[in-house]
């Protein structure tokens, strides 16, 4: 296949609790060791890491000579579960390195963002706390959102790598914490320098592109969302219950659409959800391939699929 040269694909993808199997005293990790509920073991946890490297290794090569330049990534448990999956002999050849911060989630996961050193050079990074309070009143310890400043080959590009509340006690009732995580980036924005950033804002946000949350950012006439017509009753990037969802999104800044050279413009968006990541057969055909369904092992990648766009560099 005829690739462009200078075609780069930036992905993020939520790889369903990725934990290694010691037990964390500090998180609620205790499902995912080997005494826990999930029998989680060297093992499984290896097969998990081999797995989601493919997955990551063909992200976007139909476009380009290289894996993502940029990787979102959520549900990791620490930096060395990071390790692992880059130490993997499907990864190792690959100038990946990453930015990771501990956050206050819970459940022990974070995100990170790997890059792919030869193309991407970080300036500074830091976590922005999100701070929501439950109905109740009392503080939400949810994921912070990673925020990234760097150099995408020779253009300065504003990085946020998100993975909003969840929608475990219900959609319209949590909705207010993920309005809030909208609120948190612009307000990010509001305090840079550069009037008119490049903004990548990439996670997982528990929210389809035309929820409120979503509409928030596209509401200030600053993004595109390349994202939204990939979703459909057929496909997405997660399904739950037999309904799709693509709460999984790479949203740009306008600045994706110019064609000076020396920047990125936003070539395609794509899920990524070949055969190999898929459920083969079965009520199931066609979702992402689990690594658990409840307590049940499947041994399987993730329950999202991996979501791109690919940017064309201009010359």
């Amino acid at each position: 296949m005829y690739h462009h040269k200078n075609r780069y694909s930036v992905a993020f993808y939520n790889l369903e609790n990725f934990f290694d199997t010691k037990n964390d005293p500090h998180s609620l990790d205790d499902d995912f060791t080997p005494e826990g509920d999930r029998e989680w073991n060297e093992s499984k946890y290896s097969n998990k890491a081999h797995k989601i490297a493919r997955a990551i290794s063909e992200i976007g090569v139909e476009d380009s000579d290289v894996p993502p330049v940029l990787l979102g990534i959520a549900e990791v448990e620490n930096k060395q579960v990071i390790q692992t999956l880059l130490n993997t002999k499907e990864l190792k050849g690959v100038d990946y390195d990453f930015v990771h911060f501990e956050s206050p989630d819970e459940r022990g996961i974070d995100t990170a963002l790997i890059y792919h050193s030869k193309h991407f050079t970080v300036l500074d990074a830091e976590t922005i706390p999100l701070l929501v309070d439950n109905t109740s009143g009392e503080r939400d310890f949810t994921r912070d959102i990673l925020y990234v400043h760097g150099r995408l080959h020779t253009e300065e590009v504003h990085v946020f790598v998100n993975h909003w509340p969840s929608r475990r006690t219900g959609g319209v009732e949590t909705s207010y914490k993920r309005i809030k995580a909208a609120e948190t980036i612009l307000h990010k924005l509001e305090t840079l320098e550069d009037d008119n950033p490049n903004c990548i804002i990439m996670g997982d946000f528990n929210d389809d592109p035309n929820s409120e949350s979503i509409q928030t950012l596209m509401e200030t006439g600053r993004f595109i969302n390349p994202m939204k017509k990939l979703l459909s009753p057929f496909s997405g990037s997660a399904n739950y219950r037999g309904e799709w969802s693509l709460f999984d999104q790479v949203i740009l800044s306008h600045t994706f659409l110019d064609y000076e050279v020396g920047t990125h413009s936003y070539v395609r968006a794509e899920v990524f959800a070949p055969k190999f990541l898929q459920e083969w057969k079965g009520k199931y055909k066609g979702n992402p391939f689990r690594t658990y369904a409840g307590e049940k092992y499947l041994g399987g990648y993730s329950d999202h699929f991996p979501v791109y766009v690919v940017l064309e560099e201009n010359l």
